[in-house]
């Protein structure tokens, strides 16, 4: 797809664009908040390693099922209004989370706030996706590197919170109130149906290419299997770090709770460098070579963190992961979406990100399954070996980016008016 001229670029589709960014940093910012108060929560409650595992696969499962339940929003309404009700839902379950008197209701609170992930998750990439068609190039690394910032303000935001020895009932309040109030003020601003540009056209298989059908629509089933797979192992590698690396620098490597917030800030922070730069690496020299250097990248930092002697060691690990890692889920949703057009690709999008939750379970529940019998230094062996299969899987991406990104006419819209 080629550059479009800048001036092109209309005042709607910018506001669209800064708007949607912040949507993706809030979700970051309040994920990295629930993440990071762990060991909090952990010592309030009396809770087990075995029971944060199942609270992690309650909340991956719920994530599911919020994500199906965006695609019928979206295909009904539209993404825009599945992400303010999204957002909405995040506060209000932030506040039950902080308020939450005993193990069963914080467990709840927890589910709940799972279904709100899973529909701001697919709807914001929704809206990403249609805003990179209206700009004409690759940009959806620039969305997740506003996640990125997010996550990198509400995991020192908890560490801030720590070192004033700001209970947690007060931490996820604040944090709830700025998803809040942010959410109302940017929501208006995000991308109408009406508003969305020039839609793909559909990626044309080969002739042993087996198909199936979104929303009466074919698409390619080997190649959105593959694609699939390929993120499910990203946000397994991504979810392992951001569910246990604070336990594993409290537990195994004997930091303190607020040292312990910056192996997720560290990962975080080189996370927001790599897809800063991301959009313009995947531009000059395509995808299939980003994600396997971002893969190889992945590895040497992993293989530090399941051999470092103490916390130190760890965090350089988590933040060199975090220069490759994260730069591939954008890729692979910008791959997937040249496979359908129209509400169809909404549909896809939503369904694509189920495996974000299949990678969910894996990352949290696997890796904390064999933590609590091995620890958590055993449990990052998973997501090592994870990113050493994802070196092999870079073949399922387009050697050049325009092969990655073809224009096409509008062919219809992607969801009804928001």
């Amino acid at each position: 797809m080629g550059t479009r001229p800048t001036g092109s670029i209309t005042p709607v589709l910018r506001g669209a664009r800064i708007a949607n960014s912040f949507a993706f940093a809030l979700q970051g910012f309040f994920f990295a908040v629930v993440l990071t108060e762990l060991p909090q929560q952990k010592e309030r409650f009396g809770l087990s390693d075995g029971l944060i595992v199942g609270s992690v696969v309650l909340v991956s499962l719920l994530a599911g099922v919020g994500s199906v339940a965006a695609e019928w929003l979206a295909t009904r309404w539209s993404s825009r209004l599945t992400v303010r009700l999204g957002l909405g839902l995040i506060a209000v379950t932030g506040c039950a989370i902080a308020f939450a008197p005993n193990t069963a209701t914080v467990l709840t609170a927890l589910g709940a706030y799972g279904v709100a992930v899973g529909m701001v998750d697919a709807s914001t990439t929704m809206q990403a996706v249609f805003i990179q068609r209206g700009y004409g190039m690759f940009i959806l690394n620039s969305f997740y590197a506003a996640w990125s910032a997010g996550s990198i303000a509400g995991a020192l935001f908890v560490s801030g919170f720590e070192k004033l020895a700001v209970g947690v009932l007060a931490s996820v309040l604040t944090a709830a109130a700025v998803v809040l109030v942010l959410g109302l003020a940017l929501g208006p601003y995000l991308l109408r149906t009406r508003d969305a540009e020039a839609e793909p056209e559909l990626a044309e298989g080969s002739p042993n290419e087996h198909t199936a059908a979104v929303d009466g629509v074919p698409v390619a089933l080997r190649a959105y299997l593959a694609i699939g797979v390929a993120m499910a192992l990203v946000f397994a590698i991504d979810l392992a770090v951001g569910n246990w690396s604070a336990l594993y620098l409290t537990d195994d490597l004997l930091a303190d709770s607020a040292t312990a917030a910056l192996g997720l800030a560290a990962y975080q922070g080189t996370s927001l460098i790599a897809r800063l730069t991301g959009d313009r690496m995947v531009r000059r020299f395509g995808p299939r070579a980003v994600v396997r250097v971002a893969a190889m990248t992945g590895v040497v930092g992993l293989v530090l963190v399941v051999s470092a002697p103490g916390p130190l060691v760890a965090i350089i690990g988590f933040l060199v992961a975090g220069i490759g890692m994260p730069v591939i889920a954008p890729l692979c949703f910008s791959a997937a979406s040249r496979l359908a057009s129209g509400r169809a690709l909404d549909a896809l999008i939503a369904r694509l990100n189920l495996f974000n939750y299949a990678g969910t379970l894996l990352g949290g529940g696997l890796v904390g399954a064999v933590a609590a019998l091995f620890g958590h230094r055993p449990g990052f062996l998973i997501p090592l070996l994870f990113a050493i299969v994802l070196i092999g899987f870079a073949r399922v991406f387009a050697v050049r980016p325009d092969a990655e990104q073809r224009a096409a006419p509008p062919t219809g819209r992607a969801v009804l008016e928001g």
